[in-house]
């Protein structure tokens, strides 16, 4: 089969681990991500988010097609929705789309982005994410999230999973991370101490077997931002996270990584 592309053409989109409306959600793509479709079968195809490279299943319905050189084009889109509610996009038919942060707008000009053929009128600034400080920016733009709900495999404002909630943050401060809380302990440079801890810091945490199952964002050597029930800020220590809810330490401390020096 050719290479095929496609833009999601929807808020957010959920990627299934099968092809079925049933199937678990893995992960979500969020307005004006780009995709390369792997496979089809009726409306269910099979798509490798271009951002991180995560496959899924969706139905086909939520995406517009856009051609290989779009696609790579995509690779290098820095103009987001910022840190808002209230980020409306218009279609053409007058209806509105409600856009969560750190959704691309696609090749955006003179106000108009694009998925695929269709157009859409912003109603709000785009923000650029090569624009920002990340040492001066991370703390609000990490708190901006808090109170938000856990989801597995959510993206959105409307639900995090843990890594969903550091890749989100950091996307929208211009450093790609990888999807999973595992394959983002595998990027970054090792901060060695827990008290060497900087704000952006991020902390992995691992079970019983040793496997990475969660990530946080620090932002003292005393307290991080995560996503546990809710994103909410902890205490952390050399044992990991204490919550205060459970009275007990939920969170075994693995390593901490580096991302701006």
């Amino acid at each position: 089969m050719e290479n095929q592309y496609g833009i999601c053409r929807v808020a957010v989109a959920p990627l299934r681990a099968d092809a079925s409306d049933r199937s678990e959600i893995v992960s979500q793509l969020l307005f004006g991500e780009h995709v390369e479709i792997i496979q089809k079968e009726e409306r269910w195809w099979l798509v490798q988010n271009g951002y991180d490279g995560y496959e899924g299943w969706m139905d086909f319905r939520q995406l517009a097609p856009i051609s290989q050189d779009q696609f790579v084009e995509m690779h290098d889109c820095h103009l987001l929705a910022p840190l808002s509610f209230n980020n409306t996009l218009t279609a053409e038919d007058g209806s509105l789309y409600h856009l969560c942060p750190g959704s691309n707008l696609p090749f955006l000009k003179d106000g108009i982005c694009y998925a695929g053929a269709e157009r859409y009128k912003l109603g709000f600034d785009a923000h650029n994410n090569q624009k920002t400080d990340f040492k001066t920016d991370v703390t609000a733009t990490a708190k901006f999230f808090q109170n938000i709900p856990y989801l597995w495999g959510g993206r959105n404002l409307f639900g995090l999973d843990c890594s969903g909630f550091t890749q989100l943050v950091f996307k929208i401060l211009g450093i790609k991370l990888n999807r999973d809380a595992s394959q983002q302990a595998e990027q970054g440079e090792l901060v060695g101490f827990l008290a060497e801890c900087r704000p952006g810091d991020v902390a992995f945490f691992d079970n019983d077997e040793g496997k990475i199952t969660h990530v946080g964002i620090m932002l003292s050597p005393n307290e991080i931002i995560h996503a546990s029930a809710k994103v909410k800020i902890d205490p952390i220590d050399d044992q990991g996270i204490f919550n205060k809810e459970l009275g007990k330490y939920s969170h075994k401390l693995r390593i901490i990584k580096r991302f701006v020096e």
